[in-house]
């Protein structure tokens, strides 16, 4: 079985997430379709059919969230001695090379990509084109407004 790679740290927000869903948001999901079906006929009642869409995504995270954890190869990446290369678990400081903008980037698991915090897949096409490169190399890349060249100005494990 091919196990998915996943950085301590992000596993331990997703146990969180899913320690949050199953102890609040299911009691409160399930309260509300019983609180729903108090109140009569269900075929037009929009309060038992959006408690019920939204016990459908709850659970169907839940399930999606067990299996992430059960399955995913877990890595400790302030062990990484991997230097100045850039692998799995790398914290990847970039220059923009047609504005100058500097942008900080940690290569994680699928699961655990979250670009509002920098988090970036290794699957997506910038973190493909930065394995294995060094720091003071220059990568170009495929984004959705077009080509990108970055500029590797710093990596490091932490």
């Amino acid at each position: 079985m091919n196990r998915a790679p996943m950085t301590k740290k992000g596993a331990e927000r997703l146990r969180k997430e899913l320690e949050r869903l199953k102890s609040q948001e299911r009691p409160r999901i399930i309260e509300a379709i019983a609180e729903a079906r108090a109140h009569g006929d269900l075929k037009e009642n929009a309060e038992y059919h959006a408690a019920r869409e939204q016990q459908s995504f709850v659970e169907g995270r839940i399930k999606e969230l067990e299996a992430g954890l059960s399955t995913a190869q877990q890595i400790d990446t302030s062990t990484l001695n991997a230097g100045n290369k850039i692998v799995f678990g790398a914290i990847v400081d970039l220059e923009d090379e047609d504005t100058g903008e500097a942008v900080t980037y940690q290569i994680v698991g699928d699961m655990e990509a979250d670009i509002k915090q920098n988090l970036i897949a290794v699957s997506s096409p910038i973190a493909r084109a930065l394995i294995g490169k060094f720091e003071g190399d220059s990568i170009e890349f495929e984004a959705p407004k077009g080509v990108k060249n970055y500029e590797v100005t710093g990596v490091r494990y932490e």
